[in-house]
């Protein structure tokens, strides 16, 4: 995969992999998953969601604490080193004055943000979250995910917060702390004060602290998530316990009792082909190139994509049909994909297994016909009714370029463009 990971993004890989697991990336902003916490009874500071500068001015004068922080309300990370199209820097900003408040509110507002995980163009801020600024003393990190070695939900907590976990289990494993929780027995009081512990909080921080561990273990139960994450989760001067920043992550097998949390995911940052794609069910994600993908299994879209690299091609997406595909799926999958005008050529490549090759090869064919594609097709098929799917396509007289295996495929699609 190494390929691949140099040359595409690595959110949206990260993304597209988690189809496979069947976890959603809900588009929640930084004060949608405050609320979450805040609803459920988890410390986290006082804040309000400005659309406007006069809500602006209104939130600063009845929030009336010592210091605000101003946050741009975008789905990306990087706010605060961002820069907007206006040439206003940083996307989050400290003040003491509620009147600078509504002026960076204003400097915000209908202005692109521009950082290192936005398109180069930047994206539109629409809210503003305005909180109170709290001094922390000390950073810690805490989270709770479902995790196959444990069979079941686990903690994970580190006294090293406020930065990138992964280093920190790579520099200094040491300072990684597991916890797994019986599903059945639930999180129990002497676990979460060991954890507490184990992250440096002592005193009457270490009651609050495994407190606040109890209610993220509610709030994780009662969303269905898959993983929350707490970075920082720190103690303030006054010797307070505060959630200060969350990521949420949610079992998209749960949405039909999650309604609530789903209704809150917020599609217009998204790419529209990503959109326009989950109308359909099919697990699609935008990258830079002009070889389109159209593959079953996310493992093979992988390999599909760091093939094409391999032979000096780009891939223009990544468009898993999974394996319970119709005819209707590989229809819309085609309209989809020539309606890209970056796409100039498609690969199809499918390993039936559960997938009926035959299936794939009708949607081929009609697609073919209704969308009056002029762009080269390169279909390498394998599996399931193969042969029925090689006669359907032989005799729909389309001009296919057929491949042998991946490998052949990847080749014909790179040279089909020179």
């Amino acid at each position: 995969m190494a390929t691949s990971l140099v040359k595409v993004n690595l959110i949206k890989l990260a993304k597209a992999t988690s189809f496979y697991r069947q976890v959603r990336w809900l588009n929640l902003h930084e004060y949608q998953s405050k609320k979450l916490m805040a609803d459920n009874g988890i410390a986290v500071q006082k804040f309000q969601v400005a659309s406007t500068k006069e809500d602006a001015a209104k939130v600063a004068t009845k929030m009336n604490v010592k210091e605000y922080v101003v946050k741009a309300q975008i789905l990306a990370g990087g706010r605060g080193k961002g820069t907007f199209d206006s040439g206003f820097k940083g996307g989050v900003h400290l003040t003491k004055d509620p009147q600078k408040v509504k002026d960076l509110v204003e400097s915000m507002l209908g202005h692109k943000l521009i950082t290192k995980q936005t398109p180069k163009s930047g994206v539109k801020v629409e809210k503003v979250m305005v909180a109170e600024a709290l001094d922390i003393a000390r950073e810690t990190y805490f989270a709770i995910l479902m995790d196959r070695a444990f069979g079941g939900p686990v903690m994970v907590g580190s006294p090293k917060g406020g930065i990138d976990i992964e280093e920190v289990a790579a520099k200094e494993p040491s300072a990684i702390f597991t916890e797994p929780i019986d599903i059945i027995e639930g999180l129990k009081d002497s676990q979460a004060l060991t954890m507490a512990k184990n992250l440096g909080f002592t005193g009457e921080k270490t009651k609050q602290a495994a407190e606040q561990m109890h209610k993220l273990y509610k709030l994780f139960l009662k969303v269905d998530a898959t993983q929350l994450e707490i970075n920082p989760f720190g103690e303030t001067n006054d010797g307070k316990v505060v959630c200060f920043d969350a990521k949420i992550n949610f079992d998209d097998n749960a949405q039909f009792r999650q309604k609530e949390v789903f209704a809150m995911d917020d599609m217009s940052e998204n790419d529209p082909r990503e959109v326009e794609a989950a109308k359909h069910n099919l697990n699609y994600i935008g990258m830079d190139g002009n070889i389109a993908c159209l593959v079953n299994g996310a493992g093979l879209a992988m390999a599909t994509m760091d093939i094409i690299q391999l032979h000096g091609g780009s891939p223009a997406n990544f468009l898993d049909v999974g394996g319970t595909v119709t005819e209707i799926q590989v229809y819309n999958a085609f309209k989809l994909l020539t309606a890209d005008s970056q796409v100039k050529a498609i690969l199809v490549n499918i390993f039936g297994g559960i997938v009926n090759c035959a299936t794939i090869a009708n949607g081929i064919s009609n697609a073919y016909k209704s969308v009056n594609l002029t762009l080269p097709l390169i279909v390498r098929l394998e599996g399931t009714n193969v042969n029925e799917a090689k006669r359907i396509l032989k005799e729909s007289k389309m001009p296919i370029i057929s491949a042998s295996d991946l490998d052949d495929a990847a080749r014909k699609a790179v040279s089909s463009l020179k």
